[in-house]
């Protein structure tokens, strides 16, 4: 899909109401399956200076949501609209949608929105969409397709042209590249656009499997994970009661809960060291143990490095004298992942566990952890899978320092705010089909001071699991399972199932999942698809 803004388009957007350095440069850095508790401003044993630095100057969300896969996650964050409502999560009965769906042409990504508003836009990273970079609007862009790589992927594009396959051996280590090429695209931007804001969207394939690390890394981690997963999540939970950020109970471990989707040939392929289930730490073996903790310290190591990489990116900005005048949001597409298996060039068990050579996967016991203190993972829409710590800085837009927000919110809602810092409306019309309203919120409110958006609901449907939440109820069911029911003002960990004693509010609020579902379904339905 190819947009062209005419003049009457751009009409439409809305002109550029006030002088470009006004407006706020836009950095969002995406993580992917990094868990509500791994950072350090969030409750971790992982250093994480770099974004610690950023939640003490600004601003951390404790019930911001994405929807719980990567893909979807995506589609929300730069379109303002729910997946399935531009056909990019699979709606049953409606076909094209899903992963290979194809966004309809009323439904632009954020970096066509901003430009009415004089913004240049530069995408370094994960794609994850339908179409290409540069022809979705981004006006710089180095893809990295071939996540299960990290060492040598094959698959990656400079400004939607393909680039040889890196060699083996030859010092790349993704999350480092995707840092350079931000800051390259940076540097730019000074040289030659210093008169325009900028819009850099940073996805971070880390921490997703293959857990690959430099040993470096590595190694600052290799003794910590030893104590077992139910250690480290006591501490974790403990921090967050301390830091102020819950109010709730820890989560009971769900043993006989493992991976979304089963692969029992990577079990025998990966050996005895692992395990498809959370369970008890001291039932496991010496060499299970072992195993696992070495998965972890690489998870911690890959979260490490984003974050050095993070702070190489902060001082460009600093450098470019913009780091004021900068909105920063960091997020992650989902929870941490209870998936295992083996992909790509495979796993060699005599290699150095998380060298190019192996393919390892966090799994169900080190996700719950990375999830403390929720329940599920990364596909389910209870919260384990859908919550995500959100990190705001803006030092000249944003007086609070440090503090931290209890408002309910969603990656829909991230268009409609940077629309409004950036002074312009989504458009009415493009190519004479009328946009659909976006479902999200402008959270600046929310910026300001501690308060509720308004809004009817949120919603999550997702391989056929599925959640609304209306004020602080949430109605949740996994695929194949029954409602259940929970006052997230008193349980966010979803311990007590109140679905029995509240018949009535579980029927209306499923009639309103049902509603939203449809209009979602009306919406993939309408306009051209590209």
């Amino acid at each position: 899909m190819f947009f062209q803004l005419s003049a009457a388009i751009l009409a439409l957007l809305g002109l550029i109401s006030a002088e470009a350095a006004e407006k706020p440069n836009i950095l969002i850095v995406l993580a992917d399956d990094l868990g509500f508790s791994d950072l350090g401003c969030y409750g971790g044993e992982i250093a994480t200076p770099n974004l610690d630095r950023l939640a003490q100057n600004g601003l951390r969300f404790t019930q911001f949501y994405n929807t719980a896969r990567c893909w979807p996650t995506r589609a929300a964050l730069l379109t303002g609209y729910y997946a399935q409502q531009v056909g990019r999560d699979k709606i049953p009965g409606v076909p094209k949608t899903g992963g290979a769906g194809k966004r309809p042409d009323w439904a632009p990504l954020l970096p066509v929105l901003l430009k009415p508003a004089g913004y240049r836009s530069y995408h370094t990273g994960k794609w994850h969409l339908d179409g290409m970079p540069i022809a979705e609007g981004f006006d710089r862009s180095y893809y990295l397709k071939d996540q299960g790589r990290f060492f040598n992927p094959t698959k990656h594009w400079l400004d939607d042209k393909p680039l040889p396959p890196v060699e083996k051996d030859s010092g790349f280590y993704a999350t480092t590249a995707l840092a350079d090429h931000t800051i390259n695209f940076l540097k730019e931007h000074a040289a030659k656009h210093a008169d325009q804001p900028f819009f850099q969207y940073l996805a971070f394939a880390a921490p997703h499997f293959p857990l690959h690390a430099l040993p470096e890394d590595i190694a600052k981690y290799d003794q910590i994970y030893e104590r077992g997963w139910e250690a480290v999540r006591t501490t974790r939970f403990e921090n967050l009661r301390q830091l102020g950020m819950l109010d709730c109970e820890l989560s009971a471990v769900e043993r006989d809960l493992g991976p979304p989707y089963p692969f029992p040939k990577a079990l025998e392929i990966l050996g005895g060291g692992e395990v498809n289930r959370p369970l008890a730490w001291d039932s496991l073996t010496t060499e299970q143990q072992s195993f696992q903790a070495k998965k972890m310290a690489i998870h911690a190591a890959m979260i490490d490095r984003m974050d050095q990489e993070i702070g190489r990116v902060i001082s460009q900005i600093e450098k470019m004298g913009q780091l004021e005048n900068t909105l920063i949001l960091f997020l992650s597409d989902n929870g941490a992942s209870a998936e295992i298996m083996v992909r790509d060039d495979g796993h060699d068990p005599d290699a150095a566990p998380g060298s190019a050579a192996t393919y390892l996967c966090l799994g169900p016991g080190w996700s719950t952890t990375s999830n403390t203190p929720f329940r599920r993972h990364k596909t389910w829409t209870h919260e384990g899978g859908i919550a995500t710590p959100l990190i705001v800085s803006w030092p000249k837009g944003i007086a609070e320092r440090g503090g931290s927000r209890k408002t309910p919110a969603h990656v829909v809602d991230v268009v409609p705010t940077l629309l409004a810092l950036a002074g312009i409306s989504a458009p009415e019309k493009i190519d004479e089909i009328e946009v659909p309203p976006k479902p999200g919120r402008d959270l600046r409110p929310a910026f300001a001071a501690e308060r509720r958006i308004e809004r009817d609901a949120l919603w999550w449907f997702h391989d056929g699991h599925r959640a609304i939440r209306v004020g602080d109820w949430k109605l949740v069911a996994a695929k194949g399972e029954p409602w259940e029911l929970y006052d997230l003002s008193k349980d966010r960990a979803e311990a007590n199932d109140l679905s029995s004693g509240e018949p009535d509010r579980v029927a209306v609020m499923e009639r309103a999942w049902d509603q939203l579902l449809e209009r979602a379904r009306g919406l993939a339905t309408s306009g051209k698809a590209p």
